[in-house]
């Protein structure tokens, strides 16, 4: 299958977000989300699809989405489900994605933080779980369901932590600075500060469970 990236803008503060690699994605597809469709235009982009209740959204920049937008799609306030999770299924579902780039997820509130951190537990988000990457300026963050798993090098990455979502079962790391054998607990528990071996693949691999990888770099002072 041929590979078809969407990248989702949503409304997290445009201090976290890496413009640069944004801006070399330039022509690829995007969805806005609420307030992430004004980043979005502001920097030249215009999305495929607008989603959200847009109430973050001054009624100025609520009328520029809607005169520059072809596809706006509009939630009620009070609803079951966040607009990062609707983002997600209309670019596998409406856009034929095979993977999703989510940028603007963290910082900010940290309600919305969390929301968005464990969205991929929803069950019905399952299918998708490998093809969801979360990018900030300092983090990427993959999410994997039970198996054993390869991470090559990378260098542009000082750390790595192994977040497990959910209850984990066996839990393991190898080929790391800090290893871990069979590891088990029925609560979310962060693995933090590990790092690869310079020149080297890590390894992990577990048996029940949703793990988020992060992989992390300080911050670069301006």
């Amino acid at each position: 299958m041929r590979q078809r990236v969407v990248n989702l803008c949503l409304g997290g503060p445009v201090d976290r977000l890496p413009i640069e690699e944004m801006n070399h994605r330039h022509d690829e597809i995007w969805l806005g989300v609420d307030h992430g469709n004004i980043v979005l235009l502001d920097h030249q982009i215009v999305p495929a699809i607008a989603v959200g209740d847009y109430d973050s959204l001054s009624p100025v920049d609520r009328r520029r989405v809607e005169s520059t937008v072809a596809d706006i799609r509009y939630a009620q306030a009070e609803k079951d489900f966040t607009d990062s999770q609707w983002a997600v299924e209309t670019a596998f579902r409406d856009l034929n994605a095979t993977q999703v780039n989510v940028y603007g997820a963290t910082g900010g509130r940290l309600d919305h933080e969390l929301v968005n951190l464990f969205m991929m537990t929803d069950p019905h988000m399952h299918a998708w779980i490998r093809q969801v990457r979360i990018i900030d300026q300092q983090n990427q963050i993959d999410f994997y369901e039970a198996g054993s798993y390869e991470l090559p090098f990378q260098p542009d990455f000082s750390y790595l932590a192994f977040v497990n979502l959910t209850t984990v079962k066996n839990l393991n790391l190898w080929q790391l600075k800090y290893p871990l054998s069979d590891f088990s607990a029925p609560y979310p528990v962060s693995w933090s500060s590990n790092e690869f071996i310079p020149g080297q693949s890590a390894h992990f691999s577990f048996e029940q469970g949703i793990i988020a990888v992060i992989y992390s770099r300080d911050a670069i002072e301006e």
